[in-house]
């Protein structure tokens, strides 16, 4: 006979502490088997060295350790399709209910969607639970229950419901007895389902009362190291928000708190517009006559366009797989209204490259550089990549770094000279949008 459990499916989600989702099955009177399944179809848009693949699978095998050692229990690793994995799931173990944590991008929803119709077939239930945002869906909503489309008013109202109520911590960590006993459960190395180490590590994090106390005074300057490299591991889950929402509350600047709220705005414009998956928010943005030029995009890419500080954070982003903040909206900016290239096609590189990618705060940030979001940039502000220098990096340290040949002759001349393209990208938009 068959033993009863419940399962519990990593997701976004990849720790054993503070995870609503994991504490709520693991309060259940049924054993939980912890799963995770690598996607076929996320999988196959990615490079096989993709160093976000290696972050999961590393991150799954920590977890794994500790289950085995402290508790004689595994994660169970799966790869393939979701649905077929389920189906072989309910042919070996007599399930009960599945837990997981709610994800909210356009695929995560429609597979959800159609896992949840095949358990219910069986008899099984699906339960999801509120663990990578601190307010989601209709929590932080206008009066007459529409979606905020500003972020200010929307800060406001979750700031408020913040104070008012708190944050509600889940201790996943003093349950983990009750995990399904075993230790023979299926691991799968990197090369079996497809990949191989990547050579570029996502860096770990840093989150202290001086980096959040200081981080208004020294966010928007790229030579200095004193971003929180934060955002990989809010995207896979391997620290809790809610607890970084709580030290970012302790601190007099509320800078760094914001910047999370931020990604809780674009998580709900998302949930509520997923047509900004591919289009822009506003309609008439949709006119504009994007050049698409091949050869000033992949010179944009490869971060020769003769702009330094441009090239520099394009660079950035391709040895590394991160980007300082202030110069994504730089380079997003140059992208659309220098060069008149589609914020898709940037939005997709970023997606490629980015070892944050979020699909919500990356299509939010780069509809609004290309002023066709909520809450956007007016098209008519376009930086000057000459006189930004000169506000963010003046000693030329982050350009040094990256772009050591700035000086030398075989550095390209500038791809567009700036007045001749703020006069095009202008007379463009104003076509397209009035």
């Amino acid at each position: 006979m068959k033993q009863t459990i419940n399962i519990f499916w990593f997701r976004r989600d990849l720790r054993l502490e503070d995870n609503h989702g994991f504490f709520e099955a693991l309060k259940s009177d049924k054993p939980v088997l912890p799963i995770f399944i690598f996607d076929n179809t996320i999988l196959s848009k990615l490079p096989k060295d993709d160093a976000r693949v290696t972050f999961i699978h590393e991150s799954l095998q920590e977890m794994r350790e500790v289950l085995e050692i402290k508790y004689n229990s595994v994660i169970a690793i799966y790869h393939g399709t979701p649905e077929n994995i389920y189906k072989a799931l309910i042919e070996n173990y007599t399930i009960d209910t599945v837990y997981t944590n709610s994800d909210y991008e356009p695929y995560a929803i429609s597979r959800d969607k159609k896992i949840k119709t095949l358990l219910e077939s069986e008899g099984i239930t699906f339960k999801t639970f509120k663990d990578q945002v601190v307010f989601e869906r209709n929590e932080i909503v206008k009066k007459d229950g529409s979606a905020y489309k500003v972020y200010t008013p929307f800060s406001r109202v979750w700031l408020d419901e913040y104070k008012r109520n708190g944050i509600t911590f889940y201790p996943s960590e003093e349950r983990l007895n009750n995990t399904f006993k075993s230790s023979e459960l299926q691991n799968l190395t990197l090369e079996d389902i497809g990949f191989k180490e990547a050579k570029v590590k996502i860096a770990p994090y840093t989150v202290t009362p001086t980096l959040i106390a200081d981080y208004e005074a020294t966010r928007n300057f790229p030579a200095q190291d004193n971003t929180s490299k934060l955002g990989p591991h809010l995207r896979f889950g391997t620290v809790s928000v809610r607890k970084m929402v709580n030290e970012a509350s302790k601190q007099q600047n509320i800078t760094f708190l914001k910047e999370l709220i931020w990604r809780e705005f674009f998580m709900q414009i998302l949930w509520y517009f997923p047509h900004t998956a591919e289009e822009s928010f506003k309609p008439k943005y949709e006119r504009i006559e994007w050049r698409n030029n091949e050869t000033e995009f992949k010179a944009w890419c490869e971060g020769k366009t003769g702009y330094p500080l441009v090239d520099a954070g394009m660079r950035q982003l391709n040895q590394t797989g991160f980007m300082h903040n202030r110069i994504r909206m730089l380079v997003g900016s140059f992208l659309c209204k220098h060069l008149l290239i589609d914020w898709r096609l940037g939005e997709a590189y970023f997606a490629l490259k980015l070892h944050d990618y979020e699909m919500s705060s990356n299509i939010g940030n780069w509809q609004w550089v290309a002023g066709c979001g909520v809450d956007a940039a007016p098209y008519f502000r376009i930086f000057n990549p000459t006189t930004q220098i000169d506000k963010f990096d003046k000693q030329h340290n982050y350009i040094k770094k990256w772009v050591p040949d700035y000086q030398e002759l075989t550095y390209p001349t500038p791809i567009v000279d700036h007045k001749t393209a703020r006069e095009r990208c202008l007379k463009v938009y104003k076509a397209a949008v009035s």
